[in-house]
């Protein structure tokens, strides 16, 4: 288990809580836009945004939202399930690979005579 993996578990759910309203805050001061305007730009109320600011749990789906309007989908990136070959599988495949051209299989065809 890695270092920063054991000090992450160590935190509280409310810590990860005010470590989100303080990015949405801060990408939407660095963009000059009100909460009001950042509101409803992600369709949601300011009071939500307020709370989600403030570190108080909102919908997930309210993040989604304020997230879309900040542009700053990309941060769920991390999350994607990405589909990786296991290495067993990948040396399976190098064995099937071609490692050489070989020789042509086929006769050359006669020409036909016109007789």
């Amino acid at each position: 288990m890695e270092i920063s993996d054991i000090s992450s578990r160590s935190k509280s759910d409310l810590y990860y809580l005010i470590v989100i309203g303080d990015y949405v805050k801060s990408n939407r001061i660095s963009q000059n836009k009100t909460q009001s305007k950042l509101a409803e730009e992600a369709g949601i109320n300011r009071t939500t945004l307020g709370q989600l600011e403030n570190g108080k749990p909102v919908n997930l789906l309210s993040l989604v939202q304020v997230l879309r309007a900040l542009k700053k989908l990309y941060v769920f990136q991390e999350m994607e399930i990405k589909p990786q070959q296991s290495p067993m599988q990948l040396a399976a495949l190098e064995q099937k690979e071609r490692k050489r051209a070989g020789k042509s299989r086929s006769k050359p065809q006669k020409s036909k005579s016109d007789w």
